[in-house]
């Protein structure tokens, strides 16, 4: 399928989404791909993960980069050096999740995910939610209740690949501020050990998923 969704969120911050209806083999033929990224793709097991690293390299095809423009650093975080295209140095996060993928380029630190709105996440909740949240949000309807946990894991998720920290505890140590669905915006705060850090947070509803990006203030 071609690109799903573009947002341009300001001149200089782009998030890409990618609808996954390709095979393997359709995904594989039209990307080039590094040695590195060769190994990796060829030592996964799961063919949906397959295709969801696949369709990340479409994403960067379409903002004018390609696999051979993209190096991880030795904790794993993507980064994005300059091409012909492009002279400068950017920010750049992924997220894929089943039938979807997205990367955000920006020159603000951001990160990004995508995560399926499950009934799975109620049994993890308490996990990076802590006590006092928990029992607020359970006073919202079920459907409710799981999109806003989904919303609270994603922004977590966005503020640790920004951070990409070992220790950080998504149950301790960031906090999401109260927000409706609605809104499509909400806070968060990170604070350990020496580290207090605020966060933007934007989210939005893509089918029966959720895409939140992060950025920090």
């Amino acid at each position: 399928m071609p690109l799903y969704k573009t947002i341009n969120f300001n001149s200089s911050t782009q998030i890409l989404v990618w609808k996954i209806t390709e095979s393997y083999e359709e995904l594989y033929h039209e990307v080039q791909l590094n040695e590195k990224s060769l190994q990796r793709l060829h030592g996964m097991k799961s063919e949906l993960h397959q295709r969801g690293f696949l369709s990340v390299r479409k994403l960067l095809q379409e903002a004018g980069y390609n696999d051979f423009d993209l190096q991880y650093d030795e904790s794993g975080k993507p980064h994005l050096n300059p091409n012909n295209c492009h002279t400068e140095p950017v920010e750049v996060s992924i997220s894929h999740s089943f039938r979807f993928s997205t990367i955000i380029i920006s020159d603000q630190k951001a990160g990004i995910d995508i995560e399926m709105q499950r009934e799975k996440i109620l049994k993890i909740a308490d996990k990076f939610v802590n006590n006092q949240e928990l029992q607020r949000l359970k006073s919202f309807d079920n459907e409710d209740y799981i999109k806003k946990l989904t919303t609270k894991w994603g922004a977590k998720e966005a503020i640790f690949k920004i951070r990409n920290e070992k220790g950080i505890s998504f149950k301790d140590h960031i906090q999401v501020n109260p927000f409706e669905i609605t809104e499509g915006k909400t806070t968060a705060m990170l604070e350990i050990e020496n580290t207090k850090q605020q966060f933007a947070i934007y989210f939005e509803e893509v089918e029966d998923f959720t895409l939140v990006y992060a950025f920090e203030i």
